[in-house]
């Protein structure tokens, strides 16, 4: 931390001298940009959501905040970001505790070279191979620390390359990331392309890490790399991206150390016009884990991103039942369908009507799990006291048959419909078959083939939202919830109310209401509220009510929410 905060005078220097360097020559003017965050939380113990005060903190009072700063000056640019965790908020990762300045670079352009020195977030391709990036909601930041270099060595030419550490909080994690990137766009590179009705680009990455190793028992590989190649498609209407990659064996904690290599396809179709979107997806990933620290679980030292192929909901019930990808191996597909109805038709009405139908199925790969290796008694040598995968390749797979487990289907229906130009109205209907054993409890599909089946939760649930301008500034949104299922919690009931004054003031109520609970001690309602004003650039946000427990995904990453009561703060500024 201390060569954090040595980087951090070095670049005030650095931007003293610029900023001095302009009051002589103005010519190209330096500018400073930041924004700030905080968020306070005061909480109170409330033995009903939390009987056995597990998660309540013996803090009472935790905060977080950050703020960003950045200097740019022509090609020139510097900045740094502080962090403030006293300690982080409940749900978050322990590992955020304490202050400092964990993010900041010097990055200048030079006849052609763009050159970063310091922290910085980059990705190649989709990320199944490499993203560094930040999620603040999930506290997720792997941010490298090293240098990025970027290069456009001729029209439509584009590489990249990349050497560092991972971030790991408030330090770094163990292994080195090295990479490089390149990717043509052939409209641009080929003069013979230039108007052609296709537009085509192909690329190709290699990424690879090192890590020491000292196993007594086994031979772990030091340097692992993976590679991928991917291409664009379009014409007109139609869009085709598809991506491979592959990586070498990688024994990790993730895959319970086995020896199989690993390898992630991700295929997309669109077709878009007037009116109308279609998308399919398809992919296929199998341990495709890959993490600068072999021993990290989690969120900690990720080097890459595997998208989901699933619709992240944003309201409240649904969201209860989020998707999380499942880099071990998983296969599916999503069909995301649109269609506007025209203003005058008999479904379009007056204002027109757009219906939105998303569908998507994910399961398990197909795994042949080959004979465990035995563990022999360090005292007898010769009797056997346990058999693992470790150390073997843990199984076979034929990439073109489905695994016969069942993680996550999504039917989700939506209509939009403007009944007036005062009311707009949206109702969203809701069919999940939620395996939570595989998706929040980490049950493996070794353990459920071997009990012989899987248990499944099913869901219905409905959402309608309502907006209403009630005059010039002033307008109401509400909302209405319901979930049912015959597992897991039960049924659910939530409201909600929100009356806004542009552009200043809003005022929010709302109430979820787990009335189906199988337990009746946690038929219990958790209500919300919120009252906020914005000034400007500066936004203050007061919450106080109940918490409920659940999992809060951002693109299939995923993080516990625990129960709890409070008060929090929030401000918000940029400048």
């Amino acid at each position: 931390m201390k060569k954090n905060y040595a980087f951090a005078i070095y670049i005030l220097l650095v931007l003293h001298v610029r900023i001095s360097a302009q009051s002589k020559q103005e010519s190209q003017k330096g500018e400073l940009h930041g924004n700030f965050q905080t968020d306070v939380q005061y909480y109170f113990r409330d033995k009903a959501i939390d009987p056995t005060g597990e998660f309540f903190p013996r803090e009472r009072l935790l905060a977080a905040g950050f703020a960003n700063f950045i200097f740019t000056q022509g090609s020139f640019s510097a900045g740094l970001r502080y962090e403030n965790y006293q300690n982080n908020l409940l749900g978050l990762p322990e590992g955020y505790r304490g202050e400092g300045i964990p993010f900041r670079f010097i990055r200048f352009e030079k006849d052609g070279l763009d050159i970063t020195v310091g922290n910085y977030y980059e990705q190649f391709g989709s990320g199944m191979i490499f993203r560094s990036f930040e999620e603040r909601g999930l506290g997720l930041d792997n941010a490298i620390d090293g240098l990025r270099l970027r290069y456009k060595p001729a029209k439509g030419f584009h590489l990249k390359g990349v050497i560092g550490r991972q971030r790991l909080y408030f330090t770094k994690a163990e292994g080195i990331v090295r990479g490089v990137d390149a990717e043509i766009n052939l409209n641009e590179a080929l003069p013979g392309m230039e108007n052609s009705a296709w537009l085509l680009s192909v690329g190709a990455s290699f990424v690879s890490k090192f890590q020491r190793a000292a196993d007594p028992v086994l031979n772990l590989p030091e340097n692992v790399g993976a590679s991928g190649g991917r291409f664009t498609l379009q014409r007109g209407e139609f869009g085709w991206n598809t991506e491979f990659v592959w990586k070498i064996n990688d024994p990790s904690f993730d895959n319970g150390f086995i020896y199989r290599q690993g390898n992630g396809f991700l295929s997309t179709l669109t077709y878009a016009k007037k009116g109308l979107s279609l998308m399919v997806t398809a992919k296929r990933i199998e341990n495709m884990s890959f993490r600068s620290d072999r021993n990290a679980s989690l969120i900690d030292a990720q080097i890459n991103f595997l998208p989901p192929t699933t619709k992240l909901h944003t309201y409240t019930l649904p969201a209860l039942y989020p998707n999380a990808v499942q880099p071990n191996g998983e296969m599916g597909f999503q069909i995301d369908l649109s269609y506007n109805f025209k203003k005058g038709t008999t479904l379009g009405g007056k204002y027109g009507t757009t219906i939105a139908i998303n569908y998507s199925d994910i399961s398990s790969i197909d795994r042949q799990f080959v004979a465990k290796r035995p563990i022999f008694s360090t005292v007898n040598p010769g009797e056997v006291i346990d058999c693992t995968w470790a150390g073997t390749k843990g199984f076979v797979s034929n990439p073109f048959q489905r695994g016969p487990i069942t993680y996550f289907k999504d039917l989700n229906i939506e209509i939009r419909k403007t009944i007036s130009r005062s009311l707009k109205t949206t109702f969203t209907y809701y069919n999940f078959v939620y395996n939570q054993e595989v998706l929040e409890k980490g049950v493996t599909d070794a353990e459920i083939i071997q009990r012989g089946y899987q248990k499944l939760v099913y869901i219905n649930a409905f959402v309608l939202e309502t907006l209403y301008k009630i005059r010039p500034g002033h307008s109401l949104r509400t909302e209405l919830q319901g979930m049912f299922t015959r597992q897991d919690r039960g049924d659910w009931l939530m409201a909600l109310a929100e009356y806004s004054v542009s552009p200043h003031w809003f005022v929010a109520i709302q109430n979820s209401w787990n009335y189906g609970n199988p337990n009746p001690a946690d038929r219990l309602h958790y209500t919300l509220g919120s009252v906020g004003y914005t000034l400007n650039t500066t936004r203050f946000q007061l919450n106080y009510g109940r918490q409920m427990r659940g999992i809060f995904c951002v693109g299939g990453i995923c993080r516990v929410v625990p129960p709890s009561n409070g008060v929090t703060l929030t401000v918000t500024s940029n400048f």
